[in-house]
């Protein structure tokens, strides 16, 4: 059985030969096609010679600071990047995720889960957009955008605007982590920054209405110190056909 995004091209961001090396044998074993770079300013000039479908990135770069890069990245392309770097600071994961990465993974990691977050973060680049009829499911979980209706397990879910509000920003990108920031200006508004506590309260409020057992979460995970994410199992965008 193939891998999920088998044949994507992945541009691997790292000054250490045998970090590169290691992880080109991985992703080349799962049917990736691979390109290495060793430093900022290769990164830049080989992406758009590659084109490539992800990047893993260091931050620890010997010329230009890997946040920098995503910045300058952001700035030309979407493609999705994913980091890998020994900065475990919850200040370095906020910004690189603020600057545009789509996920952030602390060294040392497993092959397993290195993999998984490659294969999320592909799909959501090969992901159609969103439209009105969408319905969104993971599990029992499953959120109906059109008719604003959240069930689990079949049964409707009673959620207050702000709780479907923080739901859907939640299941836009789902798997991966939105920080504080991102989501309460998106739910509450522009000019929310420091009001974490909100987002405390509704995220139990939804985990009581949502979860099995709230106190061991499936679905709306928290990622301490940077935001939540929404856990992305079985899933799948459906369109209404009636």
């Amino acid at each position: 059985m193939r891998d999920s995004g088998a044949g994507a091209r992945i541009l691997v961001v790292d000054d250490e030969p045998e970090i590169r090396r290691t992880l080109e044998r991985i992703l080349v074993g799962h049917a990736f096609s691979v390109r290495v770079a060793a430093t900022g300013a290769e990164a830049l000039a080989a992406e758009p010679a590659f084109h490539p479908d992800l990047l893993l990135l260091d931050l620890g770069l010997p010329d230009i600071d890997g946040l920098e890069v995503i910045r300058q990245l952001r700035e030309r392309t979407s493609t999705p990047i994913v980091v890998l770097s020994v900065r475990g600071a919850e200040r370095d994961k906020v910004r690189a995720l603020e600057l545009g990465a789509d996920d952030y993974l602390t060294k040392p990691f497993g092959v397993d889960e290195l993999l998984a977050r490659v294969r999320v973060a592909l799909r959501h680049a090969a992901r159609p957009t969103r439209g009105n009829e969408a319905v969104y499911r993971s599990g029992d979980l499953a959120i109906d955008f059109e008719r604003r209706r959240v069930t689990m397990a079949d049964v409707p879910v009673t959620l207050t605007p702000t709780e479907y509000a923080l739901l859907t920003a939640l299941a836009a990108q789902p798997g991966r982590v939105l920080t504080d920031l991102t989501l309460l200006r998106r739910v509450w508004g522009p000019e929310y920054g420091s009001e974490s506590h909100y987002l405390h309260v509704y995220m139990a409020r939804l985990r009581k209405k949502l979860e099995p057992d709230p106190g061991r979460p499936t679905y709306l995970q928290t990622e301490p110190g940077v935001g939540y994410r929404l856990i992305e199992g079985e899933s799948s965008l459906e369109r209404d056909e009636r």
